[in-house]
């Protein structure tokens, strides 16, 4: 099992979710109004300087599945540039 955690601009939130439903997963957790800044993006702290917010969807599943969707995150990014969408994935060796 992989763990594959994507954070993104909140203005992406449906995207992500149509992307992360047509890998066939429709299991998934979110994490609304994540706050902080990448190595090259603007800040994202829901302040008045800097409204912006992220979200996170945390997705746990074979790894022929979170691989598709990780691919589609990337295709995702190379039209978006290195704004808006990241994505993580690491192994899982136990769950319940």
């Amino acid at each position: 099992m992989k763990a594959l955690l994507i954070v993104h601009n909140m203005a992406l939130n449906e995207q992500v979710n149509e992307i992360v439903e047509s890998a066939g997963l429709n299991g998934y957790t979110k994490f609304p109004n994540i706050l902080g800044k990448g190595a090259i993006s603007e800040p994202h702290l829901g302040t008045d300087v800097w409204p912006e917010t992220n979200c996170g969807t945390f997705v746990v599943a074979d790894e022929a599945k979170t691989s598709e969707l990780m691919r589609s995150i990337r295709r995702m990014r190379e039209k978006l540039g290195s704004e808006g969408v990241k994505a993580f994935m690491w192994e899982i060796a136990d769950f319940t």
